[in-house]
């Protein structure tokens, strides 16, 4: 902190004079408006295209489910975002595939993803310059600073819920794998095939493991629509992204590799699994005691004192005060 005030030092001696001052903030201004036209200029462009309307329209007619807030962002956001979209093929991949993980599939969810990002970016500063700014008396230091922080706190901020989605749905995702796991061993010792058994649970897992039971039929409709299963597995492995599926599926492919039971696969892969959370479970218990101690010391303790040497310690105090 003491390096950074340093560092802006100057620049707050220079500010002092007022017509510095004015000039600063007619420059804060003038970029905000300019970043505001070109903001405007993005959705113009977009909704103007006849070709992206007419591919909007589709999307919006060929997707299920959909609700119309997020249709409107789209139809919104999307143009913005498509100008934003890394030119690179592995990055714009790397992105989709994040996207995927949190369970946003949509033709347009990469545009929409980087369309937020430009309105959290640009909005908040703009009207931290048109409404905070001209009526709140602050150090125009502090103004260009807080300007920033906006501009980039709205640049992270959809990364951050990136991420976030993603540590959500693995996570009920690992929590469905072993109920789902049961129900395979089950279907496929009854004699059903494995895509068959595959949709036969995700159409029981529906209603308590709703995201396992969509990931589960997808792989279904794959299977439908011409895939081989080998292939559906890989690409149920790649857009989920949980280690225990990941070993699901590498068992499943040794055991059609080499002709075994998948019956018994599953069964082994399932009491494996079980052995697993078992040992989790087991670790986790074995940190309580660690974590404890911090909350047990400067929570629980000083409580603790106060109330057991407090009336002795004020007896005490009055009888030599009484002396």
């Amino acid at each position: 902190m003491e390096r950074l005030m340093q560092w802006l030092q100057p620049l707050s001696d220079r500010f002092e004079d007022p017509e510095s001052i004015q000039l600063a903030f007619a420059s804060l201004l003038g970029l905000a408006i300019f970043a505001l036209l070109i903001a405007v200029m993005f959705v113009v462009m977009g909704l103007s295209d006849p070709l992206r309307r007419r591919l909007r329209s589709l999307e919006a007619s060929g997707a299920s489910g959909t609700a119309n807030a997020e249709t409107g962002l789209r139809e919104w956001l999307g143009p913005m975002g498509e100008r934003l979209v890394p030119t690179e093929e592995e990055a714009r991949s790397r992105i989709a595939l994040e996207l995927r993980r949190a369970g946003k599939r949509s033709p347009g969810a990469v545009n929409l993803f980087f369309g937020v990002r430009l309105l959290l970016t640009v909005v908040p500063p703009i009207l931290l310059l048109l409404v905070v700014v001209p009526f709140v008396r602050l150090e125009p230091v502090v103004s260009v600073m807080l300007v920033a922080g906006s501009a980039i706190a709205g640049y992270l901020l959809p990364r951050f819920w990136l991420e976030r989605a993603i540590k959500r749905r693995t996570r009920l995702l690992r929590r469905g794998l072993p109920d789902a796991l049961d129900l395979l061993v089950v279907c496929s010792e009854a004699g059903l095939g494995l895509a068959a058994a595959i949709q036969r649970v995700a159409r029981d897992l529906e209603i308590s493991h709703p995201e396992l039971a969509e990931e589960l039929h997808l792989f279904g409709l794959q299977t439908r629509a011409g895939m081989d299963n080998k292939a559906a597995l890989r690409d149920l492995e790649e857009r989920t992204g949980v280690d225990d599926i990941r070993g699901l599926v590498t068992t499943l492919l040794q055991s059609m590799r080499f002709g075994t039971s998948i019956a018994m696969t599953l069964r082994l892969f399932a009491v494996e699994l079980r052995d697993k959370r078992t040992q989790e479970a087991e670790e986790k218990a074995a940190k309580v005691s660690t974590k404890m101690l911090f909350p047990l010391i400067f929570c629980v303790f000083p409580s603790f004192f106060v109330v057991a040497l407090g009336p002795p310690l004020l007896g005490a105090m009055a009888a030599l005060a009484g002396r």
